[in-house]
């Protein structure tokens, strides 16, 4: 039995219809802090397929009058809401932390994006959403509108439980759809402080709704769910590929973002310091668990030693520990499973015969026995066809790979089933060209780490790694409305 620390330990609510609902279920599940098992950072639903109906019914209800807001009057709801989250940014970047176990910092960092994102998207709803398009009767005039969907399901992950969900979610509201939002079960609570920003900014009943509860309950009911229109999804091929068959047996639209095993290919004449801050950032910050995060380290064989030492050294200074301490560098896995499937590819790596070159175990210092902590991973003498160098991992495990030549790393870094990000470090052009051209990635970035887009830039991977969509930027009006083409004659 789980001890619970702290006082006024709050129970979260379901939020449908603009008001805050308790399951039909009567159950509730704990949040845990990875960071310390035993404390409880508070109690979510555990919601059933009559949550979500309720949930459906409030968005179908409000989206009429919701869409036939001007897109400017969308948007000063969403410029209502980024000020509210900007004024309690502190808090729910503390619940953030608590509660999925990333570092105050990067917490903060990311509910800062947040707010940027809804600003960002509430400026979209003064953009033209349509063209006049050159009609063979002169007489008459033919324009194109673009439409919203209707009801939107959200599903989004723990690993980023507020960037993910607005930047989803901002875009969806901004183009006059309503949404019901399915939160990650780790980073529930996280969601529950969003919802009531989005309440307090006052959005009209039944436009935001958010069900808590298990992916093959609330997941699968809004893949089945004949009153949404469109499903957008982060997480896991294994599910995203359901999501995808789900909603494309009813006909319904779909967007899916999935895994990486994300390469940075080091060259000779790289700076060596800055692709090692790169790589380590890219790899390791968040403790790995990112879909962007570096995975694969190619380094070119006159400089692989060089790197190596450096790298390790760098690695070395990692301070492991609770998020909310300001020493604190990388934080611990998001919760026990993800914890375990972590060691599980370090011990693959070493039975396959990488070299484990540092960490790879749980850490052993004060204050860590109780958290879901595991040391930084360094291997080398990897093979590209290793478990460790094709799978996902998501958590802090680097593969050093020694190459040749350019066209070497190339090959090797596009020989697994993901293509989301990649990066290189070289000071020429013709490498950086071949690079940019060569490599199967949707996101390639020259002397910069694998991880992270800026929220005006699409993004999405390439094969398994998306459905072929794009997030962000202008180009979620893409997913996100229909094209309704219009002929008029006098």
């Amino acid at each position: 039995m789980q001890n619970v620390i702290g006082e006024n330990v709050k129970t979260y609510m379901n939020f449908i219809n603009g008001e805050w609902k308790a399951s039909s279920t009567n159950e509730v599940k704990s949040s845990i802090n990875p960071a310390n098992k035993n404390e409880i950072v508070g109690y979510v639903q555990f919601s059933s397929r009559e949550d979500l109906d309720a949930a459906v019914a409030a968005a179908k209800l409000a989206q009429n009058a919701w869409r036939k807001l001007s897109g400017a009057a969308r948007g000063e709801y969403l410029y209502k809401v980024a000020n509210v989250i900007e004024r309690r940014l502190d808090e729910i970047a503390e619940t953030m932390t608590k509660e999925m176990g990333k570092t105050f910092p990067e917490s903060k960092g990311e509910t800062a994006r947040g707010v940027a994102i809804l600003r960002y998207y509430a400026g979209e709803g003064m953009r033209k959403v349509g063209d006049v398009i050159p009609s063979t009767d002169s007489e008459a005039l033919m324009f194109t509108s673009r439409v919203p969907l209707g009801v939107v399901g959200v599903i989004a992950p723990w690993n980023f439980p507020v960037a993910i969900p607005i930047w989803k979610m901002a875009p969806a509201l901004i183009y006059g759809n309503t949404v019901v939002l399915k939160p990650a079960q780790e980073a529930s609570i996280t969601a529950a402080k969003l919802m009531e920003c989005f309440e307090e900014a006052g959005i009209p009943s039944g436009v935001i709704n958010m069900v808590t509860g298990q992916g093959s309950v609330i997941g699968q009911g809004m893949i089945d769910h004949p009153d949404i229109n469109g499903i957008t999804f982060t997480g896991s091929n294994t599910v995203g590929k359901a999501v995808g068959q789900g909603a494309l047996a009813r006909g319904a639209k779909y967007q899916l973002e999935m895994g990486g095993k994300n390469p940075v290919i080091i060259l000779n004449d790289a700076d060596l310091d800055l692709a090692v801050e790169g790589t380590i950032s890219g790899g390791l910050r968040s403790t790995g668990q990112k879909c962007t995060a570096t995975s694969r380290v190619f380094v070119q064989a006159d400089v692989y030693e060089v790197f190596k030492e450096k790298l390790l050294a760098k690695v070395s200074e990692i301070k492991v520990g609770c998020g909310m301490q300001g020493e604190t560098w990388m934080g611990p896995c998001a919760s026990e499973s993800q914890l375990n499937t972590v060691l599980s590819y370090i011990q693959k790596g070493k039975e396959e015969g990488a070299t484990l070159l540092y960490g790879g175990e749980r850490p052993k210092e004060n204050g860590t026995e109780d958290g879901f902590y595991v040391q930084p991973t360094v291997f080398e003498d990897v093979r590209n066809d290793m478990i460790i160098a094709q799978e996902e991992i998501f958590g802090p495990v680097l593969a050093l790979i020694k190459v040749e030549t350019i066209e070497e790393a190339l090959q090797q870094a596009n020989d697994v089933e993901f293509g989301l990000s990649a990066s290189i470090y070289t000071k020429d052009i013709s490498n950086m060209l071949s690079f940019i051209n060569e490599m199967e990635a949707g996101l390639v970035r020259i002397n910069a780490e694998t991880a992270g887009v800026e929220l005006q830039a699409p993004f999405g991977g390439m094969k398994q790694s998306s459905s072929h969509s794009r997030e962000q930027g202008q180009a979620a009006i893409e997913f996100f409305t229909s094209i309704k083409t219009v002929f008029v004659k006098g």
